[in-house]
């Protein structure tokens, strides 16, 4: 990897706005935001290493321990969808990363997803340290993505009150 350009953000998966999506209000319904933003990060986990064949050799996996999602502006049947993600942080276990939703065509931010995932040993299903090949390619990324401006959603607490 040293010597490699890291791209920041990362930038691979793209989607089209399914019907099976859409609500009664016309637009994307709320649980496929969860659903696409999943499966979005997929090619990211791959590219940070985490790829189904690293997962069975070293017999674990990431479970998702939390999740925040901000709706911006609606989405609708048909609509492209492209995807960046980032790390913003991680430790022997975790990986906190966050991800943005944008329409591809008209280029406006849909949504955010924040989200902290956890390496589980899949013998114990209990957490355990990544590999440490995993830490030193995160530390590699972490430095690379925390150029990139802090979004202000990162760490957002949801109130119907403007914080002081």
């Amino acid at each position: 990897m040293i010597g490699m350009t890291i791209e920041t953000p990362y930038q691979a998966y793209t989607a089209t706005v399914e019907p099976a999506w859409i609500d009664y209000n016309g637009h994307m319904n709320v649980g496929y935001y969860h659903v696409v933003f999943d499966i979005a990060v997929e090619p990211f986990f791959h590219w940070l290493g985490l790829t189904p064949e690293f997962r069975e050799q070293t017999g674990g996996s990431t479970f998702a321990l939390e999740a925040h999602l901000n709706y911006f502006r609606e989405v609708r049947e048909g609509d492209p969808l492209r995807f960046e993600t980032r790390l913003l942080d991680h430790d022997q276990k975790r990986i906190h990363y966050y991800q943005e939703m944008f329409h591809a065509e008209e280029g406006f931010v849909a949504a955010s997803h924040e989200c902290i995932s956890v390496w589980v040993d899949m013998s114990t299903r209990k957490t355990s340290p990544l590999p440490q090949a995993s830490i030193s390619r995160l530390a590699e990324i972490k430095q690379a993505h925390s150029v990139l401006p802090r979004p202000w959603q990162v760490g957002h607490a949801i109130s119907v009150h403007k914080p002081k």
